[in-house]
């Protein structure tokens, strides 16, 4: 092959995957964590699903929970995408209005009824994270989400890297000129 084919070759290969690579990662947090919720008021939420909105950036749960004076208080619970949650298994199906969850979490900074889900326990025991990667909640693993293009476009990237390198080296080059 010519060097100018060679060339475009490598062009559109390097330009294909810095595509996959962009396209792949996570839009960064929108919004940390720490901007609206506190890791230092954790909350254990035991109630039934009122409602399920699997909107974007963010799903919310909104579930009433009965205080220990038997007072009904409806939180609503932020969760991560819609897309990601439904990979995890929570559709509208999961949580229907009238289904009793629990909900660990953390509560908003402003002391109003909103939290930050991280795990939802539904009723047949299953647990299914709810959290957005990263956000920086505690125990949140930012590589949870990772889909499979980002390390295929990693690996592609260095399989160019090393034919770039084997073919100047075939060629007698030194390094890049």
């Amino acid at each position: 092959m010519g060097t100018k084919g060679w060339l475009t070759n490598t062009c559109v290969t390097l330009a294909t995957v810095i595509a996959l690579m962009v396209c792949d990662m996570p839009a960064l947090a929108h919004h940390a964590f720490s901007a609206e919720f506190d890791a230092k008021k954790p909350v254990h939420l035991e109630g039934s699903v009122t409602k399920v909105e699997l909107i974007n950036p963010h799903a919310w749960i909104h579930i009433d929970v009965r205080g220990p004076d038997g007072k009904v208080s409806p939180w609503m619970i932020e969760a991560g995408s819609p897309n990601v949650l439904l990979r995890r298994g929570l559709t509208k199906n999961t949580v229907m209005p009238g289904t009793r969850v629990v909900v660990d979490g953390y509560q908003a900074k402003d002391g109003s009824l909103r939290a930050n889900g991280r795990d939802i326990t539904l009723p047949d025991g299953r647990k299914l994270f709810l959290g957005s990667s990263g956000t920086g909640a505690p125990y949140d693993d930012s590589l949870t989400n990772v889909a499979p293009f980002g390390a295929c476009a990693m690996l592609a990237l260095w399989l160019v890297w090393n034919k770039l390198t084997a073919e100047k080296v075939v060629a007698g080059g030194a390094g890049w000129a």
